[in-house]
């Protein structure tokens, strides 16, 4: 029996780790939950679970569960980053299955591999930001961080019983997102909601925004190079629409060994919990039959410029992605509330780079400070 906390259990990710802990109660058990504002979702997984303790983002938010919580459960509420570490490194937990969106879930995520939990990865941002210092935390306490992303857990299965010495490279599928047939020019003038509009996933606002600019598939590369260690130049990336085939790792003979499935996360999440063992799920069968043709063509790095700026980050190291992954959260809020354009995301986040001068990364402090002032100088940037 495996204790799991979740962190972001109001998301997708989260909803989705549900469905896998709920159809195999003999195998998992939810013992805390820490979620952003939704309070009201957060309230009947509560009542649904009752974990041990929740987190929630702010103190005044907390006082609200605590007023509304029914009287015979007995779930403790924290609230704030605190209260996310306290969960995150709960004694009787065993698994963090880690599904915060964006920058917000590093510091809970770090301190439970040191605290020595294992850890389900959903929040590519902490591998972008910190990935030398988590995997380094991670081997000398000796635990696993097993992706959730479906490309991370494609690679993942796609490797095993495969000497490590024998990769070649590794090939990121990306569906293209919403707008992967459109001019640059078309682009200009795409909404938020037209841009949330994603043809094959169902996700949250922020992942729909970079799933639509490619920044996604750059943060993903960034990943990969940390979670398999790589070099930068044995990660090739591939635009996929029928998002079947979810990854592919290339071996020296040139053998290509792929793992595909139907686009839904329940599978990629019930992988990182039973690793290395696949157990059953509710999911249908993929039937090739119907899906009839997959296709691929290379990414248009020149009007997808977030993905071109992620790889370059990732090349130049040490802070630069914190500053990438900074200066794109503003970018992405700023569109999203209607303060600039589509196309201004990738000019607001070159900017900001281009501003930066680099450091070295040597401990979680440096890594704050570099998202720091990429958003402080980011912000500079807006309109008035």
């Amino acid at each position: 029996m495996k204790n799991i906390t979740i962190l972001g259990s109001t998301g997708s990710i989260g909803l989705n780790s549900l469905e896998v802990i709920e159809s195999n109660p003999e195998k998992y058990r939810v013992l805390t939950l820490a979620a952003g504002r939704n309070i009201e979702l957060l309230l009947k997984q509560i009542e649904r679970f009752h974990p041990v303790a929740v987190a929630i983002s702010d103190q005044e938010l907390a006082n609200t569960i605590r007023d509304r919580l029914k009287e015979d459960l007995k779930t403790e509420i924290y609230w704030g980053t605190e209260g996310f570490v306290h969960l995150a490194t709960f004694k009787e937990v065993d698994t963090v299955i880690s599904a915060m969106t964006g920058a917000a879930g590093l510091i809970p995520t770090y301190e439970a591999i040191l605290a020595g939990k294992s850890v389900a990865l959903a929040n590519k941002e902490t591998m972008v930001m910190a990935g030398p210092l988590v995997m380094d935390q991670a081997k000398k306490k000796g635990i696993s961080i097993l992706p959730i992303d479906s490309e991370h857990s494609a690679i993942l299965q796609s490797l095993q019983g495969h000497p490590r010495e024998d990769l070649r490279r590794v090939i990121l599928t990306a569906s293209g997102g919403p707008f992967r047939d459109l001019s640059i020019e078309e682009m200009r003038t795409v909404t938020p909601a037209q841009t949330l509009k994603h043809p094959t996933w169902n996700m949250g606002q922020k992942i729909s925004i970079d799933s639509a600019t490619l920044m996604n598939k750059g943060l993903e590369a960034i990943e990969a190079k940390w979670l398999f260690d790589l070099r930068m130049d044995q990660i090739s990336i591939l635009i996929h629409p029928q998002s079947i085939i979810h990854s592919m790792v290339e071996y020296r003979d040139g053998s290509i060994v792929a793992q595909l499935g139907t686009p839904n996360m329940i599978t990629p999440i019930s992988y990182a919990l039973s690793y290395p063992r696949h157990i059953e799920t509710s999911l249908p069968p993929l039937q090739l039959d119907d899906i009839g043709t997959l296709s691929f063509e290379k990414p248009d790095i020149e009007k997808f410029r977030c993905l071109h700026l992620a790889l370059k980050a990732a090349e130049m190291g040490g802070s630069m992605p914190a500053v990438l992954n900074g200066s794109n959260e503003i970018a992405v809020d700023s569109f999203l509330k209607g303060k600039i354009g589509f196309l201004e995301i990738s000019v607001l986040i070159e900017k900001t780079m281009e501003a930066h001068k680099p450091f070295p990364i040597h401990i979680i402090e440096d890594v704050i400070e570099a998202d720091a002032w990429a958003r402080n100088y980011a912000r500079k940037l807006l309109p008035e």
